[in-house]
């Protein structure tokens, strides 16, 4: 199960996490076999954590921490939506520790 951000409970779904990253990555240099090995490692990872309920915001970190490996703009992309970014500054500021790294 899945715990959502308002505490709700639903099934957990792999056509949510996959269709989030595939749209992250439109028109990026990544494979299909790239983003699938990925959610194999991201349900690998909530799986080996033994728990019957995650957060989806665990799961979002997880997603987060995958893109940002693969593809920095797939990266900014998905964590303009997942952390709801209310402003430019907000984002520039994403961008500003992308770019000190």
């Amino acid at each position: 199960m899945v715990i959502k951000k308002d505490s709700s409970r639903e099934t957990y779904d792999r056509a949510k996490i996959e269709a989030g990253i595939i749209q992250s990555c439109h028109k990026r240099p990544i494979s299909t076999q790239q983003i699938n090995a990925m959610i194999d490692e991201i349900e690998n990872q909530i799986f080996n954590m033994e728990e019957k309920e995650v957060e989806t915001s665990v799961i979002g970190e997880l997603v987060m921490e995958k893109l940002k490996a693969l593809d920095e703009v797939a990266y900014v992309r998905f964590a303009s939506v997942y952390r709801e970014f209310k402003d430019v500054n907000t984002f520039m500021e994403e961008i500003g520790k992308l770019l000190k790294k």
